[in-house]
């Protein structure tokens, strides 16, 4: 009798413990699959980040666009968010 009611326990902790196994396992594969997807995107922006730095220094060469006002602000506004797209890819 206290053999049934001892295996009957054991029985039922094996089986709460499976399955918060398999239950963590679930979450665990979940959140590693969120963790690549994220990574593929940040590497992209990245990519994006050096292309698009490599060709405002390539406009900002000759310095045209420094001469007209309205142009030259939005010009510096643009090298200033690369400038800051830059140094947050580089930490």
């Amino acid at each position: 009798m206290i053999l049934a009611i001892i295996v009957g326990i054991l029985s039922l902790l094996v089986v709460i413990l499976g399955y918060t196994t398999f239950n963590l396992l679930r979450k665990n594969e979940k959140a590693e699959d969120i963790i690549v997807s994220q990574d593929i995107f940040i590497e992209s922006t990245s990519s994006q980040i050096e292309k698009a730095s490599k060709r405002l220094n390539e406009i900002d060469v000759k310095g045209s666009f420094k001469s007209d006002d309205e142009i030259g602000w939005f010009f510096e506004e643009i090298k200033i968010l690369q400038n800051n797209l830059s140094a947050l890819k580089s930490k």
